[in-house]
Order: structure tokens, then sequence, then C-alpha cells
């Protein structure tokens, strides 16, 4: 089950940024999911997830790049292809819809602000407009994960299905990320 509801960015710099109903959901495995529109053709969906690891532990798994593959069943390539103060990161991913299969890729540049913030900028691939930025922050016994996306793919989709699609692919995505992380 997936919560959605009215959340304010800035609420997530607050030491408590939920409601006590909100930080159940939350410690019991929900992921809250907020979408937006971006433009015409795109979406913007933001999420919050709690994992019950230190943020050390998370932000280790989570900079491993390569294992990207094992947290989202679309992506079929995730390599880092440079390193430094801003990497470079290639994926590749292949997506069934209805009546057509979309294959695309993507060349990232990533900055990294150590064990608090992953920026993802698009370099060049399959996207007229791509950002991604993930942000952890400490709760409970554990930490918040905050994934943040605003996409345009190059294949014309009226932005309704585009953040329909976040809407639902972006909760089980994480769900599955929390699961392989918190395994290893």
């Amino acid at each position: 089950m997936t919560a959605s509801f009215p959340t304010d960015l800035t609420m997530f710099a607050a030491e408590q940024p939920w409601n006590p109903e909100q930080q159940r959901m939350l410690i019991q495995g929900e992921v809250i999911v907020e979408t937006e529109s971006h433009n015409a053709w795109g979406g913007a969906v933001t999420a919050w997830m709690y994992l019950p690891l230190t943020r050390s532990q998370v932000w280790q798994k989570l900079t491993d790049y390569p294992s990207w593959v094992q947290y989202f069943p679309d992506i079929t390539r995730s390599e880092v292809i440079q390193r430094g103060e801003v990497k470079r990161l290639y994926q590749a991913a292949q997506k069934a819809f209805l009546f057509f299969s979309a294959q695309v890729e993507i060349y990232l540049q990533v900055v990294e602000d150590l064990g608090q913030r992953i920026q993802f900028r698009l370099e060049k691939g399959s996207f007229h407009d791509f950002t991604a930025n993930i942000e952890l922050k400490d709760f409970a016994q554990g930490t918040i994960l905050k994934y943040a996306v605003r996409a345009t793919p190059t294949i014309p989709v009226p932005s309704i299905f585009i953040q329909q699609a976040m809407n639902f692919e972006l909760p089980a995505n994480m769900r599955k990320m929390r699961q392989v992380i918190c395994k290893k």
C-alpha cells in the first residue's frame, strides 16, 4: 500500500517532519509519495521511506552505483564511468508498456554531499531533462530516505500518464531497494 498526502518539502528539514500517524506509517514500511506536474510531457515525484539502518550504512550501499540494478528492476546496467569530485554514471533501462517496450540510456553527473545528499543531473541520454536528488536524515533508530525525481522522456506521453506511472512504480522500486539494502 502506498500512502499519499500533501507534504511540504521544508518539512523534511525539521527534526520530526511528520505527525505521529505518518511516522507510524513510515516505520511500518509505507512509502509516502507526492506527485506533481513537471511540464506537458514530464512528471515529478518525491517519495520518502524509512530504513532501519544508520545513515552511514545506507550511504555506503546507495553510493555503490553498480548495485542499483538490484534496487530498480528496470535498470539493466549501472556503471561509474568517471570518478572524482563529480562522478559520471551510465545507466541503461528497459521498460515494457501496454503496447510497446522502451529502452533508455542516460549519462548522469553525480555530486555527493557525504552522508547527506546525492544529486543526479542529466548530461545526455534518452530524456529531454532529468534530475534526481536523494537526501538522508536520521529518524527514530534508522534513516529516512527522500528521493525526488523530475523527468521528461523524449517519447511524447502526456504528463498525467508519466505521473501515474511514477506514482505507481517508484514506491514499488523503493520497497525493492529497501529489501535489498537491508538484506546486505
